[in-house]
């Protein structure tokens, strides 16, 4: 299973956005207190939609209570990663993949990352740009596993107007 992870997330719609993410590709959101939101703010609902009832999700105390529960290979998405995120193999869909994102002002906390710097990883990008939207980010990662994954059962055509819709 694809795990993603918000380390202490700060702004709503980010969330949001994430939250239509992991419904999209049949992700797990794990969210790590202290959230910068209400989990029934009206901004973070307006971005997950009516998503929210399809959302698989739990909610950990602090990064130590996550880690007791949750077994699995963790990579760490940071801006002082030097392995880009495509150079890890993600294809064993057996595996439970924990994709670690820190939270929008300062990302995850180098006492975190000094203990796994082998799942430390960045998404490459010019030097003009701090960093990726969190929620960019998520997506370019979750599909990047998923591509690994041959996109296990997730649809390959659009299911409301048919797989017929353009050529009639």
């Amino acid at each position: 299973m694809i795990n993603i992870v918000l380390y202490e997330p700060e702004i709503p719609q980010n969330t949001g956005n994430i939250m239509r993410t992991c419904v999209a590709t049949n992700s797990k959101l794990h969210l790590i207190k202290p959230l910068g939101f209400k989990l029934d703010d009206s901004h973070m609902k307006r971005s997950a939609v009516n998503y929210l009832e399809n959302l698989n999700y739990e909610v950990y105390e602090n990064f130590e209570d996550f880690k007791s529960k949750n077994v699995g290979t963790y990579y760490y998405l940071t801006r002082y990663g030097k392995k880009p995120h495509t150079s890890f193999d993600y294809s064993n869909c057996n595996e439970n993949i924990y994709l670690i994102f820190g939270k929008e002002s300062t990302g995850i906390p180098k006492e975190i990352l000094k203990n796994d710097l082998n799942h430390c990883m960045r998404i490459p990008m010019t030097d003009k740009v701090r960093a990726l939207n969190v929620s960019n980010a998520v997506a370019i990662m979750v599909y990047e596993v998923l591509r690994q994954q041959d996109y296990n059962d997730l649809l390959r055509v659009e299911p409301f107007k048919g797989e017929d819709y353009l050529t009639k």
